[in-house]
């Protein structure tokens, strides 16, 4: 009998709260003892940013030549997977995860080319900011008033067999960045006055320990501990329905409970262009969050999202709430009543996010 040697290689993910925190650093000193100990460990990817720090931490360290790609006439550098996949070390470090490729890549984004190099068997180190974990999007522009464009999956850190938490204060991060330790002298003053104010790394900073206290605690709870909670957010075809389900992925990861998001269709409405996209985008999102998708083809929307509840033993359910007209707070009950009354009998908690928008026929076409 023919014995499969498949090994798929071990991720170690050095996760902070903004740059300037010491990830680079402290993964290139993680690979130097690693190499001290008899591991054949390279650098497929290292951004120093000019950071004499960073520079004299990989001083000495094999790094294997970046992959030259012409883009528009100008030659941009990218990390040669199939180079570091032929020298076949033991272990490789990554930098900046979330990294976005130049168009003409084998691979749109920088951890599809580490999952590449995890597949063929080779260990990973990689680094990572915590604002560009997808479910947090949302809340990190609503902290900073900073949209974060490269994000990553919550997939990917969950799968990581380690999460290293990188920390050090506001006050010391606001240092460095004084001492031109993370930017350019030119940068700084900018960066004080915007994301890198006191009261936004505060934020950020509890949005890093929270991510790896959770994991803490997922880890050392038994694998048989029943889940409690289950959480199912309910989306329409709304413009705002990626931020609902981001707002219910937070639930659901505060919770420790699974999610699910519940699209119920009327079979007789036509969907436009437009709608579908936005169905799309949110199915890709939910898979991003690690959350189960789920389709009810139905005329009785609330009905619907009652039996399904039912089913699926859910305990917390995420509606959007639109700001009614006039007319209809008068002679109508809202949504949320109408789904109360359905769910009669069931344990189950509902949450309203506003979306701030007037009311459309939404509440009767779509959930």
């Amino acid at each position: 009998m023919i014995r499969s040697t498949y090994r798929r290689g071990r991720h170690k993910v050095f996760i902070g709260m903004a740059p300037g925190v010491g990830k680079t650093c402290r993964m290139l000193q993680e690979g130097r003892e690693a190499l001290r100990e008899g591991t054949d460990m390279v650098i497929g990817l290292l951004e120093t940013h000019g950071r004499q720090d960073t520079i004299r931490e990989a001083n000495g360290l094999e790094q294997i030549p970046r992959k030259r790609i012409n883009y528009q006439g100008v030659d941009l550098e990218e990390m040669d997977v199939a180079a570091v996949m032929a020298r076949h070390p033991q272990l490789v470090l990554v930098d900046e995860l979330a990294h976005t490729n130049v168009q003409g890549s084998e691979r749109e984004k920088r951890w599809q080319d580490v999952e590449m190099l995890l597949l063929s068997g080779l260990d990973v180190y990689s680094t990572l900011n915590i604002q560009h974990l997808e479910s947090l999007n949302d809340l990190v522009a609503q902290l900073t008033g900073v949209v974060v464009r490269e994000r990553i999956p919550n997939r990917v850190l969950e799968l990581a067999d380690e999460v290293v938490l990188v920390d050090v204060t506001p006050e010391t991060l606001q240092e460095r960045l004084k001492e031109g330790k993370v930017y350019a002298p030119e940068k700084v003053g900018q960066a004080l006055t915007n994301f890198f104010q006191r009261r936004h790394l505060v934020a950020l900073r509890e949005l890093s320990l929270r991510e790896v206290a959770d994991r803490v605690e997922n880890d050392i709870l038994p694998a048989i501990t029943p889940l409690r909670e289950r959480v199912m957010v309910c989306l329409g075809h709304h413009h705002t329905s990626k931020r609902l389900l981001r707002r219910a992925a937070r639930l659901a990861a505060a919770m420790d409970a699974p999610l699910l998001m519940l699209t119920v269709q009327h079979p007789n409405r036509f969907i436009s262009r437009e709608e579908s996209l936005i169905q799309e985008e949110c199915r890709q999102l939910c898979e991003d969050v690690g959350g189960t998708i789920l389709r009810e083809d139905s005329a009785e929307i609330l009905p619907t999202i009652a039996r399904v509840a039912q089913e699926r033993r859910i305990t917390q359910i995420v509606l959007g709430q639109t700001m009614r007209s006039r007319f209809k707070a008068l002679f109508r009950r809202p949504l949320s009543e109408r789904l109360q009354h359905q769910l009669r009998g069931q344990s189950i908690d509902l949450h309203l996010i506003s979306d701030g928008m007037p009311t459309v026929a939404q509440e009767d076409h779509g959930a």
